[in-house]
C-alpha cells in the first residue's frame, strides 16, 4: 500500500468523496468539511448563519 493509501485509510472523507470530477475527489480527504456546490450547501449555510467559502480550481495533466 502506498503512503497516500495509508493516510487515506486512517482519515474520514468529506462529502466530496461522492463527486465525480477529479479536482473535487482530490480534496475528499481534506480536514475541511467541504460540500459540493448546490442548494443543500446554500440552505445549510443560511440555516446556520455561516458564510460560504468558495474554492475555485481545476485539475489537469502537466
Amino acid at each position: 500500500m502506498t503512503k497516500l493509501g495509508i493516510i487515506k485509510q486512517n482519515r474520514k472523507p468529506n462529502r466530496l468523496i461522492n463527486e465525480n470530477p477529479p479536482y473535487l475527489l482530490q480534496h475528499a480527504y481534506n480536514p475541511v468539511n467541504w460540500n459540493p456546490w448546490g442548494e443543500e450547501a446554500f440552505a445549510k449555510a443560511k440555516s446556520e448563519y455561516k458564510p460560504i467559502f468558495l474554492s475555485i480550481g481545476y485539475f489537469t495533466c502537466h
